[in-house]
């Protein structure tokens, strides 16, 4: 969803999540039974299904609505580059550090904190999440005095981390900090029936902000769009219905504007309807005028049983005589 488009009502909660397939009804319903309370929520699902969305709409419709928003891909984020960004640190702390910066749970303060990808954190600083969790206090770096924050964190993972956990690259006790409230966003395949919709929310939202023409999308797209499974996700569709609003030749979006693995995915039958007029009546010119060609030039006698004489009919496919194909 563009960022000049309104949150949009619905179960009385705000939320940008387009759809209305009963997954996405359930998610709905979630949030809105999660966001009142103050308390960490955890948000897994694979990648491109929209978390950061989810977390978006917790937070709109939270204690903490008015506050910042503040989100941090954690898995961008060095061992020391996360401690600094997440907690702040002092002026001469480490070499580089030429000033004091405020950290994220500083700056989300009031507000919520949301870090994507919690998976990945080193665990020396998911020890310090913990802490800044049971404690809502920390230290920046290099500093001798404590800050105390009021934070609402807001976890997503793509990963299962319960596996982690027993991996020993997660923290069991941090793991069940953050789990007292969790959801999970549906993967686009498990809600085909919201593709359609989207497909046309990302379609018209990008021609709109590009000022081009409305696009319209044909019936086979749809089936195409419907039969593909999605390894991306949501994002993936969002990316496909942009290309395809460029690709497009007229107002109308076809199978043939969609990427190459979309289109293989989709029944053989469906994808000869899509062959545009003008070249079905091209080919099928052409192959009338090689056929006449053909026929003039052929024996007299039937290829497969040479004593047979050939009869009107045999300049078809099949030989009418013996009743093989030439």
């Amino acid at each position: 969803m563009s960022s000049g488009e309104q949150f949009r009502e619905s179960d009385g909660i705000q939320h940008e999540l387009v759809g209305n397939s009963a997954a996405i009804v359930a998610l709905a319903h979630r949030i809105a039974r999660i966001a009142p309370a103050k308390l960490p929520v955890l948000i897994q699902g694979e990648s491109g299904t929209g978390k950061e969305l989810v977390a978006r709409a917790v937070h709109a419709n939270s204690p903490y609505a008015n506050g910042p928003f503040v989100a941090v891909n954690s898995a961008a984020l060095s061992e020391n580059l996360a401690k600094s960004e997440l907690f702040g640190h002092e002026r001469g702390s480490f070499t580089g550090a030429v000033a004091q910066q405020k950290g994220c749970f500083e700056l989300a303060n009031n507000g919520t904190l949301f870090l994507d990808e919690i998976g990945e954190l080193n665990p020396s600083v998911q020890a310090m999440l913990l802490r800044v969790l049971q404690t809502c206090e920390f230290q920046r770096l290099g500093a001798t005095h404590t800050i105390h924050v009021n934070v609402r964190l807001i976890a997503a993972t793509n990963c299962d981390l319960r596996v982690s956990v027993d991996q020993g690259t997660f923290r069991e006790d941090l793991y069940f900090r953050l789990k007292v409230l969790w959801m999970r966003t549906p993967a686009l395949r498990e809600r085909r029936e919201d593709i359609p919709i989207l497909a046309r929310h990302f379609a018209s939202g990008y021609a709109k902000e590009n000022g081009l023409s409305q696009p319209v999308i044909s019936s086979e797209v749809d089936a195409a769009l419907q039969q593909y499974d999605w390894p991306g996700n949501v994002r993936e569709l969002q990316h496909t219905m942009q290309q395809a609003v460029v690709l497009r030749s007229a107002d109308m979006i076809r199978l043939q504007d969609l990427p190459e693995e979309i289109v293989a995915s989709t029944p053989t039958q469906s994808r000869m309807k899509l062959r545009p007029l003008k070249e079905v009546n091209a080919s099928t010119s052409r192959m009338s005028s090689s056929l006449s060609k053909e026929t003039t030039s052929w024996p007299q006698t039937c290829w497969a049983f040479p004593q047979k004489a050939f009869t009107a009919s045999c300049a078809a496919s099949t030989c009418a005589t013996c009743c093989n194909p030439r």
